[in-house]
């Protein structure tokens, strides 16, 4: 197991999560700052990075954006913190390819179980062909989606709800099913994540967003 990256400029709470999650037995790095963060990505790219928002120098934003560009780090899941209890703060922290976001205050079992379910991979998928409806194409070997054959740039999460919506296009999928699915745990919190991350997704499909049809009072159903 590589390391996870804290950045995060208060010396409390970086070293209050530094020390619970080194009791789940992860290995951490710290730093206070973004820039010497990003240094040591170019030597050691971590396993997943948790950046706070606000920072001295770069903020969180701006080295978030900043990783999704660079070629051989774009793929790290990302953390951001958030003392700002804000619908726009969560929305941008998603937009700059945050996988997930939290609000300070936050409890480390909830950080641990979101941190669990973005290291989850699946070492070995199984071969699929790509997925097309209209001008959208999924395709899950590359985990590339494009949009009339311009690519598209999705978060993790944004992926897999697309991806889990598409496969069961069949049927209503609930709130609290994509929730438990996605997030990967009992989610227990505001339902609020769930609402952005797909508002996101639908910018980010563009005419293609309209596949993604809100279901009132259940969930929401892939339209083919």
């Amino acid at each position: 197991m590589g390391y996870i990256y804290i950045i995060e400029d208060d010396e409390s709470i970086r070293e209050l999560i530094k020390i619970a999650l080194e009791g789940f037995g992860y290995k951490i790095r710290t730093f206070e700052a973004a820039e010497p963060a990003l240094q040591s990505m170019k030597n050691e790219k971590p396993d997943l990075a948790i950046f706070d928002i606000m920072l001295p120098g770069m903020d969180g934003l701006s080295a978030i954006k900043y990783i999704r560009k660079d070629a051989l780090l774009k793929d790290i899941p990302i953390i951001c913190l958030t003392a700002k209890d804000k619908e726009l703060d969560k929305v941008a922290g998603l937009d700059v390819g945050a996988d997930d976001y939290m609000t300070k205050p936050f409890g480390i079992l909830e950080l641990a179980a979101r941190i669990r379910s973005l290291l989850r991979r699946v070492d070995k998928e199984e071969i699929k062909e790509p997925l097309t409806v209209g001008a959208l194409t999924i395709n899950p070997m590359t985990r590339e989606v494009f949009v009339e054959n311009k690519p598209v740039e999705l978060t993790y999460k944004e992926y897999a709800l697309l991806l889990y919506l598409f496969e069961n296009s069949f049927r209503v999928v609930s709130r609290d099913e994509m929730l438990n699915h996605i997030w990967g745990y009992e989610y227990v919190g505001e339902s609020r994540t769930l609402d952005i991350h797909i508002r996101s997704l639908r910018q980010k499909l563009g005419p293609m967003g309209s596949v993604i049809k809100t279901i009132r009072g259940v969930g929401y159903r892939f339209i083919k």
